[in-house]
């Protein structure tokens, strides 16, 4: 696949999902009060982000962007939203937190969309 598109897509869930990261693991002591939601878990959640973001990067850069590696894309960003959800019904987060939470679980779920729709308008190739 090569729509610019695309790229741009997984060049912008790169960029956040690195931000996010990057602010989870560095404000994660500052965070985890105001939310309620365990250190650890926004600690290892921004350190999944990182190689995500690579991966991200990677893909957004191939000459040919492999149909197959955006469908994981958008398969793994849809179980990031499932977590998401998850992770309000087993954890007592603050308001804050179901903010914290929702938000950036809409924007993974943004994400996937435009993925999709980038997907659906690129035509395949037998």
């Amino acid at each position: 696949m090569n729509s610019q598109f695309l790229r741009r897509v997984l060049l912008a869930d790169g960029a956040v999902s690195g931000a996010a990261g990057v602010i989870m693991i560095i404000g994660g002591s500052f965070l985890a009060p105001l939310t309620q939601l365990p250190q650890d878990l926004l600690t290892y959640a921004g350190m999944a982000l990182l190689p995500w973001m690579v991966t991200l990067f990677a893909l957004a850069r191939m000459a040919k962007v492999p149909r197959a590696g955006v469908h994981w894309v958008v398969a793994i960003n849809a179980l990031w939203v499932a977590g998401s959800i998850a992770v309000l019904f087993l954890t007592a987060p603050t308001l804050f937190g179901y903010a914290f939470v929702i938000a950036q679980a809409v924007a993974v779920g943004l994400f996937a969309e435009l993925q999709i729709i980038a997907l659906k308008r690129e035509p395949r190739v037998a």
